[in-house]
């Protein structure tokens, strides 16, 4: 056994940490620019577009506090940073129009959900660290038996496997799309995030029990090969 087999795992966060980790985020991607907006709109006569905007920028710090607790930016933190500079700077072009940012909005999560597909074949998609994230609280390291996928598999094999994040973030965009052109906004602007965290706690959820059924199997798989191993071990060392 080498010195990398018997090295200890980081420790995994805490529950109260990781509830803590979800609460702000609930609280500064949802919570947050919907008391944002409705209090500029409604009590401070903003338009619609100028409201929307500025209530975007929570999301930005909800990324910021990330890194600051986390101290460090991993592969799903780069992500989500790319994606919200690439709706910051498709907000300022075109028409200036508090329904054209909510379409807007809404293609740059369909654009992440074709991403995903895109990335398929990569050795490490993007759907990998998604996993990793909900599967082994976002450590580099998997449980004992298991790999950040949560099973004796290579990490890209589940992946490989399972479009079905990408699929349903284009669902999703494509839902909010046809919204965004029937109701008012204000309605969206309560419903788009709800309807963004919703899947995303959905699809988190799935994750967790897929990577927790996935290491069960794997872990299973490898004590029958063990005891396959030390069987045909015992076979040979009485035949001679």
């Amino acid at each position: 056994m080498s010195a990398q087999d018997v090295r200890p795992a980081p420790p995994a966060r805490s529950g109260a940490a990781t509830a803590l980790g979800w609460i702000l985020t609930i609280g500064l991607n949802v919570v947050a620019p919907i008391i944002t907006y409705n209090t500029l709109v409604d009590d401070h006569g903003w338009s619609e577009f100028s409201a929307l905007l500025l209530s975007s920028a929570w999301p930005v710090l909800d990324s910021a506090i990330s890194l600051a607790w986390r101290r460090k930016l991993d592969e799903f933190a780069v992500v989500t940073l790319v994606f919200l500079v690439i709706t910051a700077v498709v907000s300022l072009v075109g028409d200036h129009s508090a329904r054209t940012l909510l379409v807007k909005d809404s293609g740059v999560t369909g654009l992440f959900g074709l991403l995903c597909l895109a990335t398929l074949l990569a050795p490490r998609p993007l759907m990998f660290y998604f996993g990793r994230k909900f599967a082994t609280d976002g450590t580099r390291r998997a449980p004992p038996g298991g790999t950040a996928c949560g099973s004796t598999r290579a990490p890209h094999q589940h992946a490989h496997h399972d479009p079905g994040l990408g699929v349903a973030y284009v669902i999703e965009a494509l839902a909010r799309i046809a919204l965004a052109y029937t109701l008012d906004t204000k309605t969206m602007v309560t419903l788009s995030p709800i309807m963004l965290y919703g899947v995303l706690g959905a699809l988190g959820l799935w994750t967790a029990m897929y990577g927790k059924r996935s290491q069960a199997e794997g872990e299973r798989r490898a004590a029958e090969a063990k005891a396959a191993a030390e069987a045909e071990a015992e076979a040979a060392a009485a035949g001679s």
